[in-house]
């Protein structure tokens, strides 16, 4: 069922275990998803970003899909769909098409307008009960053209940030997008017990899911993280998986090139990385 995020991160925060935003890119992506948060009996975020809105005709297709899916795959676990590092203007439109939750990226304006402008989101959002995510300090790597360096947010923004009602919050503890480089330092643990301490009971959002050694994320977890987001290795997994049924020849061999058989082995790629993640989050059987 189509909830707003705010209820289920409440429960993961005190419960100690994250919920998983996994980002969708078309049908395959948010059926084997769902299929998978059934099969597990686990609470799951749908995230979508502005420019795979775009691609998928738009936020009021996503949503409408999302909805006559649920339905028809007679989906009980809590669903959210939420934008993902939305824009002002953005997350207005989300809100209109029908999105669960949303979140307002304001991590490139100086503090004061990202206070202002979280601030009107807040109060479009929750009047129609929908949950808002914020972000303080950039997400390294790249997000739809927008390229971070892996900043840590100052505990002290994050507070200011917390105590406008936000139901959750993405601070940056060096944290990236996409693959990680082989030079890449770590989680920042110091910080986020730092900002934990400053936004008490707030369920912490951490981006760059993919390529966070699994001790690194029950860690984050411990301290506060409740949402978990992962796009890139679900992409990884399902193009590995597209591949090799390719290059074994298999869509040149009866009807293999049906587009059912095709994506069929990157669909079920998904689903492996879905329920791995759940696992790990510990959100299975939570729902």
């Amino acid at each position: 069922m189509l909830v707003s995020a705010k209820e289920m991160l409440v429960k993961a925060k005190a419960g100690k275990y994250a919920v998983g935003q996994f980002n969708i890119n078309n049908l395959e992506w948010t059926k084997a998803i769902l299929q998978t948060s059934q099969e597990n009996n686990s609470p799951v975020i749908l995230g979508v970003s502005e420019g795979a809105g775009k691609y998928m005709c738009g936020f009021k297709t996503v949503a409408d899909m999302v909805k006559a899916m649920i339905d028809s795959l007679g989906i009980t676990v809590p669903v959210a769909i939420h934008l993902d590092h939305g824009s002002y203007e953005g997350a207005k439109k989300a809100i209109e098409a029908g999105f669960s939750s949303v979140m307002f990226d304001g991590s490139k304006y100086a503090i004061d307008e990202n206070i202002e402008k979280t601030k009107e989101i807040i109060s479009i959002a929750h009047g129609k009960g929908i949950s808002v995510e914020a972000e303080v300090g950039a997400i390294g790597g790249e997000e739809d053209g927008v390229i971070g360096g892996g900043e840590v947010a100052d505990p002290d923004e994050c507070k200011l940030i917390a105590d406008l009602g936000v139901d959750m919050l993405a601070a940056g503890i060096g944290n990236i997008h996409g693959k990680y480089p082989a030079n890449w330092a770590g989680l920042n643990f110091d910080v986020l017990a730092q900002i934990q301490e400053k936004t008490g009971i707030m369920p912490l959002v951490l981006h760059g899911g993919t390529g966070i050694p699994a001790d690194m994320i029950k860690k984050a977890i411990s301290l506060g993280v409740s949402k978990i987001n992962v796009n890139t290795e679900c992409q990884l997994a399902f193009a590995d998986a597209t591949r090799k049924y390719i290059e074994a020849g298999k869509d040149l061999e009866g009807k293999g090139f049906d587009p059912r058989k095709l994506l069929a082995p990157g669909f079920e790629a998904i689903k492996a990385t879905v329920k791995e993640k759940m696992e790990l989050f510990g959100s299975v059987d939570k729902a």
